[in-house]
């Protein structure tokens, strides 16, 4: 018969195809259940969650007519290989190779290219902080940043770092900025002392009513959950204040 359907289920691809006769249908993001799309489980779940076939679906972003998004990823990854795909720098010969078109080889080329260049940059984990100095050079590139940025530096119990992490972008009020969002970082990652940095683009140290209470805030939490807060320091381009070793 003529009307037969055939209903094919392709889990590894999280894609549905519907072949009716010369018809073919897959099932897009879109149509995913909310909780089952990429972006979402990133956003709620955190990049750990998601699969490389998942992840390398979110730098694609869409499919094309012929294939999905996780038909395209799921190959990709097949016919190149993990770390083929990671080391592959030719655009041009991806596309010829894996069948995809030219902008999406691209977007691949140059996601992977970042990742290595920011592997190579040391990330001054293990760099020992012992001055209002020491956070100023730790933090260099703050200094030049448009948006006020506010952020946490978490040392061992030998005032080495052992992460650091923007906690907030914009304006310092105590209704943004809350001492468990500073804190939560510090025992993810075992720390022993904390210390806050933040900028002010004007150029202008000098701390606000918000900075100074947001730092009495910080350092009554520390007290209570038994984590050093060693510092709060104001820099802006080649000037820097702490508001407690003064």
């Amino acid at each position: 018969m003529n009307n037969t359907c055939i209903l094919n289920y392709n889990i590894n691809d999280n894609d549905l195809i519907f072949n009716n006769e010369n018809n073919r249908y897959v099932l897009r993001i879109k149509d995913m259940p909310q909780e089952e799309k990429p972006r979402e489980k990133l956003i709620s779940l955190g990049p750990k969650a998601l699969s490389v076939n998942e992840l390398l679906a979110i730098i694609l972003a869409i499919g094309t007519k012929k294939e999905g998004v996780f038909s395209i990823s799921s190959r990709l990854i097949k016919e190149y290989g993990e770390k083929g795909i990671v080391n592959e720098a030719d655009p041009k010969k991806m596309a010829l190779d894996a069948n995809i078109p030219i902008t999406k080889a691209c977007q691949i080329v140059a996601c992977f290219e970042l990742g290595k260049r920011f592997f190579k940059k040391p990330s001054h984990n293990g760099a020992v902080i012992r001055s209002v100095k020491d956070v100023f050079n730790y933090v260099k590139d703050m200094r030049d940043l448009t948006k006020e940025q506010l952020r946490g530096i978490y040392l061992n119990s030998h005032y080495q770092v052992v992460h650091s992490e923007v906690i907030s972008i914009g304006s310092l009020t105590s209704n943004i900025v809350h001492p468990r969002e500073f804190f939560k970082p510090a025992f993810e990652y075992s720390a022993a002392a904390v210390i806050a940095v933040h900028n002010h683009p004007s150029g202008n140290v000098s701390p606000s009513d918000a900075d100074i209470k947001i730092t009495n805030q910080f350092k009554e939490a520390g007290n209570i959950l038994g984590i050093d807060f060693l510092d709060h320091i104001i820099i802006a381009k080649n000037k820097f204040i702490s508001l407690i070793n003064k």
